[in-house]
C-alpha cells in the first residue's frame, strides 16, 4: 500500500514512468485481493471487473508520445494508486469480517465502484480531450510564442473540467473564470463541445460555488454570440440546469442563469424548451423582485418566448399579463417597461384570439399602456398594443380614456414605428361615425398626411388606410380638404409598382375627394391620369371611376379654355 504523510512531497516529485508502475502494480494487488473476498459477492465481483479494465486503459495513457509530459496524466495514475489502495484496505476488513455494520460497508462499496468508474471514465477523456499531444508545445515554446502556450494552459484547464473530482473541477473553474476576464477570446477559440457539455453537468452540482462558476462562464459563452456554442449548450441539456438555478440559486448564478435564457430563449425552439420545462413561472417571480438586473433580464426572457404564438396561452395562465403591467406600472427600468410592452404587444397580436386581448385589458392592460405612453417617447411596441386592443373597448370608455390624445401624441412625437402603430391604431378604433368625427376634431389629419411622406412603406400605407376610412364621413372629408399636400401626397402613393401597398387606399380615398373641383385639378396637376392608366390595367379598385372623373374634369377644362379663346 502506498504511504501517506512524510513520504507525499516525495512522492510528488516522482516521474510519471514512476507512478506508472507503481499503479500496474497496486492495481494487480487490489484485482487479487478483490477475487478473494466472499461478502458481498455482487458488489465484490463488480469491483473486481473495473479493475480488470484499468491495465488497458493505463496502457493506453501510457503509449502516448507525450505521457511523461502533462502534470494531469500524473494526477491520473495518482488517483488510480489511491483508488486501488482503498480496494485493498476494504477488501481485507471484509475478507476479516471486520466491517462496521452491513448497510455502511454496503455504501462504502458503493462508493468504491464509483471511483473506480471515475477512473475508467477519466483515463478515457485524457485522451480524448487531445491535452496530452499539445503539453509538448507548451513547454517548447518560447516568449515569443506565448499564445501558443496560452492556449494549451486554457485547453488544460478545460480537460480538468471533465476529470477528476469535484475539488480539482471547482479549482479549474476559479482559474478558468480568471481567464476568461483577462483574455475571453483565447478561452472562446479553444472550446469544443465536450468542454460544453461538462460546464453544463457541473451547472447541476450539490455545491453552490461550483455551479455557480460554470453559469459564470456559460453566460460569458452565450453572450460571445455564437451560435455553435448556443447549439451545444442547448442540445447538451443547459435549459433545466439554468432554470433549477432561477429557482434554487441565489446572486451571481441566478443572475448569470437569467443572462443565459435571455440569450438562448431568442431561438424558438429553445423558447418552446423553457415553456415546457416549467421555466415561465420563476421567471415570473424573478420580475416581481427588486433586483434590476434580474428583472430586466427576466422580461427580456419572457419577452422572447412572448415571440412563438403557441407559448403565449401558457404564458397568460402563468401569470405573465399581470407580472408586464406590474412592471409597466411600477417598475423603475426603462429596458424593464420597453421589454414588458413588448411582450404585452406580442400577446395581443392574434386578432383571433379575443381572450387573451380580454385577458389584457380586464387586468388594467389598456390604462397602463396608455399611461406608459404618455410618459415616455412612444415607442411601436406600446402603441402597437394598444391597436390590438381598441376595437373590444366600448366608443364611450376610449374616449374617458383619452386614447385620441395619446395617440396623437403617438403620430406626433413618436418614432417612426410609433407613428404607424398610432395610424393603424385610429384607423381600427374608427368603425363608428362618433369616434371618426372625433378623430378629425383631434387634429390628426394634418399628422396622418406627414405620414404619407414616411420612408417605410407600412408607415406610408398605415396612414393612407386610416384617411381612406375617416374621410368617408364628410365632415371629415371637408376638413381633410383644408389641409397642405393632401392630394398631392394622396397622388404619389398612386405609384402602380407592386411594393407599392398603399395605392388602394389613395384611390378611395382621392375617389370621395374627386366631388370637388379643387381637389380634381390638383390631382390632374400632379400626374394622377397617368398612374391611374396604369392602374387600370391591373384592376385596383376604384381606379377606373377615378380616371373617368378626372378626364371629363380635365375635357370640360380644355374645352373652357378653348372657349375662352374664341
Amino acid at each position: 500500500m502506498v504511504e501517506c504523510g512524510s513520504e507525499e512531497l516525495a512522492m510528488n516529485s516522482e516521474s510519471a514512468e514512476a507512478w506508472l508502475l507503481r499503479a500496474q502494480e497496486i492495481v494487480y494487488a487490489a484485482l487479487t485481493k478483490a477475487r478473494e473476498v466472499r461478502c458481498f459477492p455482487g458488489r465484490w465481483k463488480m469491483i473486481a471487473s473495473k479493475l480488470e479494465q484499468i491495465p488497458s486503459r493505463l496502457s493506453d495513457l501510457s503509449s502516448h508520445p507525450f505521457f511523461s509530459k502533462n502534470p494531469l496524466c500524473k494526477e491520473q495514475l495518482q488517483a488510480v494508486v489511491n483508488t486501488a489502495n482503498d480496494v485493498i484496505s476494504s477488501s481485507e476488513l471484509c475478507a476479516g469480517e471486520k466491517y462496521e455494520g452491513k448497510l455502511r460497508t454496503q455504501s462504502d462499496l458503493d462508493a468504491l465502484i464509483g471511483r473506480l468508474d471515475l477512473n475508467l471514465r477519466d483515463c478515457g477523456l485524457l485522451i480524448k480531450t487531445g491535452v496530452l499531444g499539445e503539453a509538448t508545445v507548451a513547454e517548447a515554446s518560447s516568449s515569443s510564442d506565448s499564445d501558443s502556450s496560452a492556449s494549451c494552459n486554457i485547453r488544460e484547464l478545460l480537460a480538468r473540467l471533465q476529470i477528476g473530482h469535484f475539488e480539482s473541477k471547482r479549482k479549474a473553474l476559479d482559474r478558468l473564470v480568471e481567464v476568461l476576464y483577462e483574455d475571453k477570446k483565447a478561452v472562446l477559440a479553444v472550446l469544443g463541445r465536450g468542454n460544453v457539455a461538462a460546464l453544463v453537468q457541473l451547472l447541476t452540482a450539490a455545491s453552490p460555488r461550483i455551479h455557480e462558476k460554470a453559469a459564470v462562464i456559460v453566460s460569458s459563452v452565450v453572450e460571445s454570440g455564437s451560435g455553435t456554442f448556443e447549439n451545444w449548450l442547448v442540445s447538451e441539456g443547459v435549459v433545466p440546469p439554468l432554470i433549477r438555478l432561477l429557482e434554487t440559486g441565489s446572486g451571481v448564478g441566478r443572475d448569470k442563469a437569467l443572462i443565459s435564457l435571455q440569450k438562448l430563449s431568442a431561438a424558438a425552439d429553445t423558447a418552446r424548451a423553457i415553456v415546457g420545462r416549467g421555466g415561465v413561472r420563476p421567471l415570473v417571480e424573478v420580475c416581481g423582485t427588486n433586483d434590476s438586473v434580474a428583472q430586466i433580464a427576466s422580461a427580456g426572457t419572457l419577452r422572447n418566448l412572448s415571440v412563438v404564438p403557441e407559448t403565449r396561452r401558457e404564458l397568460a395562465e402563468e401569470g405573465v399579463v399581470r407580472a408586464m403591467i406590474d412592471l409597466l406600472d411600477f417598475g423603475n427600468l426603462p429596458g424593464a417597461k420597453e421589454y414588458a410592452a413588448e411582450c404585452l404587444r406580442n400577446l395581443t397580436l392574434d386578432d383571433d384570439d379575443e381572450s387573451l386581448r380580454s385577458l389584457v385589458i380586464s387586468e388594467g392592460g389598456f390604462r397602463s399602456l396608455l399611461a406608459y405612453v404618455d410618459c415616455h417617447s412612444p415607442q411601436e411596441p406600446a402603441v402597437s398594443a394598444l391597436g390590438s386592443l381598441v376595437d373590444l373597448i366600448p366608443t364611450e370608455a376610449l374616449v374617458s380614456h383619452g386614447f385620441l390624445s395619446h395617440a396623437a401624441h403617438a403620430l406626433r412625437s413618436g418614432s417612426l414605428g410609433a407613428k404607424q402603430a398610432a395610424a393603424s391604431a385610429i384607423c381600427r378604433a374608427s368603425a363608428s361615425p362618433g369616434m371618426k368625427k372625433m378623430v378629425g376634431e383631434a387634429r390628426c389629419f394634418p399628422l396622418l398626411v406627414n405620414l404619407l411622406e414616411a420612408k417605410p412603406q407600412g408607415a406610408r400605407e398605415a396612414a393612407a388606410q386610416a384617411i381612406s376610412v375617416l374621410i368617408t364621413l364628410p365632415h371629415n372629408g371637408r376638413e381633410f380638404k383644408k389641409v397642405a399636400k393632401c392630394v398631392p401626397n394622396l397622388v404619389h402613393l398612386l405609384d402602380p409598382a407592386p411594393q407599392n401597398t398603399a395605392k388602394k387606399y389613395a384611390v378611395a380615398s382621392l375617389v370621395i375627394l374627386s366631388s370637388g373641383r379643387e381637389c380634381r385639378r390638383q390631382m390632374i396637376a400632379n400626374g394622377a391620369i397617368g398612374y391611374l392608366k396604369k392602374l387600370t390595367e391591373t384592376d385596383v379598385p376604384g381606379s377606373k371611376k377615378l380616371l373617368e372623373a378626372l378626364e371629363r374634369g380635365s375635357f370640360r377644362s380644355l374645352f373652357r379654355s378653348r372657349s375662352m379663346r374664341f
